[in-house]
C-alpha cells in the first residue's frame, strides 16, 4: 500500500462515516487527499494523520471520539494491521508486511516517473537565476544560485509545471561602460580606472577582443579614437563573457531556455510601452521634470522614479519593463532568485506587480539566496571580482567535480549562508555527503550485478510479506517519502528538502545492507526471499537515482 492508497482509504473511511449520519459534515468537507506522513518516532507505526483534528470541530465531536471511529473503520482495509488512538486524536497506523512491501514492486515499475506529482499541472513559470553581469566571470554567490535554481527547476517539473530557465544578461548601463573602459585601458597597457574591474580575466579579454578583430581584419581597436575604442572593447567583450559565462554554466549542467538581455528591453520601446501601461491604469505622474511612479499606493516605502529628469530611462524602468514582458509572454508565475543584497528590492518590486494588477507572492516571487563561504585548509577563500581574486564557477568546479558542487550548493537552504569545506567535498569517504548518497546508489547496482551472477533473478519470485525486517520496514518508509518530498520541494521552492531526504535514504539502505543478504549464502538455493530482496534494492536504487537526478547530480553504477 503506498501513501496515496492509504490517503484514498482514510477519504473513503470519512465519506462512509457521513453518508452513514455517525459524522455530521458534507461530502465536500471531506478533503479530496487526506494527508499522512511519517511518526517521528518509528514503534508508533509506519504512517500517521491528523484528519480526525481537522475535522472534529466542524463535525460537533470530540477529536479523539471522531479518531476512534475512524480507526474502527480503516482497520477493516486490507493491508492495515492497526490503528491506534494517540494523545488527543492522532491517528498511528500500522500496515502489515505484504501491504508495506508492494511498495517496491510499485516503484520498480514506475520507474523514473516515481515521485512526480501533478501538483502544478497546467502552470506556466518562468524561472530567473543566475543572471549575473557579463563583466566577468560568474563568481561563487552565482555558482549557488545556478544549482539551486536548475534544482528548483526539476522538481517544480517533476509536479508537473512548464518550467522556462531563463537568464537575464544586464548588458545596458554604468557597470558595462566600466568594464569597456577597463578593457580599453588594459589593451592599451595602461591600469584600468579606479571604479573599474581588476584583475588577469580582463587581460586576457582585452587580448581576445584585439585578436578576433586582427584576425577579421578590421583595425586594432586599440588604435581607434577613445569614443569608438570603447565602443570596440565594450561589443567584443561582452559578447566573448556572454560565451564563456554560457560555456561554463552547460559545464555546470545547467543550460538555459532563454537567454535575455536587458538591452533589448531599451532598443525595442519595452519600457516607453511599459510606462505608458502604468499610465494608462492611473499609477504614473510627473514631478520634479521627472517621471515617477505611485510604488506608496501598493506597499512601498517611497514612490520611484521610472524615467529621470535627463530623458533617460532610471534602473527600475527595465525590471518594470522585464516584468511585464514575461507576464505578456503568458507565464502565470515568474520567480526571480536574487543576490543577499537584495532585500530593498522586494517591495518596489511587488508594487510594481500589483500596480499591473497583479497578486504579488502569488504573480511574482523573490527568492533571496545568501553568501558562500568557501574554507580551504581550515582558512577561508577570499573573493574580490574587481580586485581579480574572484573564485569562479570553473575554480570550484577545478576544485571538487560538478556533482559535489552542485549537491553541496543545493543542499542547504538558500536563505541561510553556508561554509563550503573544499578539503571535505574532494574527499571520497562517507562524510563527504554526496559520495554517502552516491556510493548508496553505487551499492544498489553492485548488489543487482552479483545477484544476477548468483542466478537471483526479480522475474522469478516476489513476496511482499518476506519484507517482514524491522530495517526493511525503515527502507520501504523512506523510499515511500519521495513524493511528498517533491511536492513539498517544489510548494516552498526547497529543492535542499530532496539533497536531505537521500542522505537518509542512504542510510537506511545501508543498514539494510548491513543485515539482509539478496544473494544466497553458501550453497544456500535461490528463494523468493533472495528474489524479493532484489525488488527492494532494486527499488531504493531507482528512488535513488530519480532524486540525484533531480539535484541534477549524477548517479554513478561504481565508485
Amino acid at each position: 500500500m503506498t501513501p496515496a492508497e492509504l490517503s484514498q482509504a482514510l477519504r473513503a473511511a470519512l465519506l462512509s462515516a457521513v453518508e452513514d449520519g455517525t459524522f455530521t459534515l458534507a461530502v465536500e468537507d471531506v478533503p479530496a487527499e487526506v494527508r499522512v506522513e511519517r511518526p517521528r518516532q518509528r514503534e508508533h507505526g509506519d504512517w500517521a494523520s491528523n484528519v480526525a483534528m481537522q475535522l472534529a470541530k466542524k463535525a460537533g465531536v470530540n477529536p479523539r471520539a471522531f479518531a476512534e471511529e475512524l480507526a474502527r473503520r480503516l482497520a477493516d482495509f486490507p493491508g492495515v494491521a492497526k490503528v491506534d488512538v494517540a494523545g488527543p486524536g492522532f491517528l498511528n497506523i500500522t500496515l502489515d508486511a505484504a501491504a508495506a512491501g508492494e511498495l517496491a514492486r510499485s516503484v520498480v515499475e514506475q520507474g523514473a516517473t516515481y515521485g512526480n506529482n501533478d501538483a502544478f499541472a497546467g502552470l506556466r513559470v518562468n524561472l530567473e537565476f543566475v543572471s549575473a553581469n557579463p563583466t566577468g566571470p560568474i563568481h561563487i554567490g552565482g555558482v549557488r544560485w545556478a544549482a539551486v535554481g536548475d534544482s528548483l527547476a526539476r522538481v517544480m517539473q517533476a509536479s508537473g509545471a512548464q518550467v522556462e530557465r531563463e537568464y537575464y544578461f544586464n548588458d545596458h548601463g554604468e557597470q558595462i561602460d566600466r568594464f569597456a573602459r577597463s578593457l580599453l585601458a588594459r589593451a592599451r597597457g595602461l591600469e584600468a580606472p579606479e571604479d573599474g574591474y581588476g584583475g588577469q580575466y580582463i587581460t586576457e579579454i582585452a587580448d581576445k577582443v584585439t585578436a578576433i578583430a586582427l584576425a577579421e581584419g578590421r583595425p586594432d581597436p586599440k588604435s581607434l579614437p577613445d569614443a569608438d575604442a570603447q565602443e570596440a572593447f565594450r561589443a567584443g567583450g561582452v559578447e566573448l563573457m556572454f560565451g564563456e559565462i554560457k560555456q561554463s554554466l552547460h559545464d555546470f549542467g545547467v543550460d538555459f531556455d532563454v537567454y535575455f538581455h536587458e538591452d533589448s528591453l531599451h532598443a525595442s520601446g519595452a519600457v516607453e510601452r511599459a510606462v505608458a501601461r502604468l499610465r494608462e491604469l492611473g499609477h504614473v505622474y510627473e514631478s520634479e521634470g521627472a517621471t515617477w511612479l505611485r510604488t506608496t499606493d501598493f506597499g512601498d516605502d517611497k514612490d520611484r522614479v521610472v524615467i529621470k529628469s535627463d530623458g533617460n530611462a532610471a534602473y527600475i524602468a527595465g525590471d518594470i519593463a522585464y516584468y511585464l514582458d514575461k507576464r505578456e509572454r503568458g507565464f502565470d508565475r515568474v520567480l526571480i532568485m536574487l543576490g543577499a543584497d537584495h532585500h530593498g528590492y522586494i517591495g518596489r518590486m511587488m508594487a510594481v506587480c500589483a500596480a499591473f494588477g497583479d497578486t504579488p507572492h502569488v504573480n511574482l516571487e523573490l527568492l533571496i539566496g545568501q553568501l558562500v563561504n568557501l574554507v580551504r585548509d581550515g582558512q577561508p577563500v577570499r573573493m574580490s571580482k574587481r580586485a581579480g581574486t574572484v573564485v569562479t564557477i570553473d575554480d570550484l568546479v577545478d576544485a571538487v567535480g560538478v556533482d559535489a558542487a552542485r549537491y553541496a550548493l543545493a543542499r542547504s537552504s538558500a536563505d541561510s549562508s553556508i561554509d563550503l569545506d573544499l578539503d571535505l567535498l574532494a574527499r571520497a569517504t562517507n562524510e563527504n555527503p554526496v559520495f554517502y548518497v552516491q556510493y548508496a546508489h553505487a551499492r544498489t547496482v553492485n548488489v543487482a550485478r552479483n545477484a544476477a551472477q548468483a542466478g537471483v533473478r526479480r522475474t522469478d519470485g516476489f513476496d511482499a510479506s518476506l519484507l517482514d525486517h524491522e530495517t526493511e520496514s525503515v527502507l520501504l518508509g523512506q523510499i515511500a517519502e519521495l513524493p511528498r518530498v517533491v511536492a513539498q520541494a517544489a510548494e516552498l521552492r526547497e529543492p535542499h528538502r530532496v539533497a536531505r531526504y537521500l542522505e537518509e535514504l542512504a542510510g537506511a539502505y545501508h543498514k539494510w545492507y548491513d543485515q539482509r543478504r539478496v544473494t544466497p549464502f553458501g550453497d544456500e538455493e535461490v528463494s523468493d526471499v533472495h528474489r524479493t530482496r532484489l525488488w527492494l534494492n532494486d527499488a531504493t536504487r531507482q528512488v535513488l537515482a530519480n532524486g540525484l537526478a533531480l539535484l541534477g547530480v549524477s548517479a554513478p553504477e561504481r565508485m
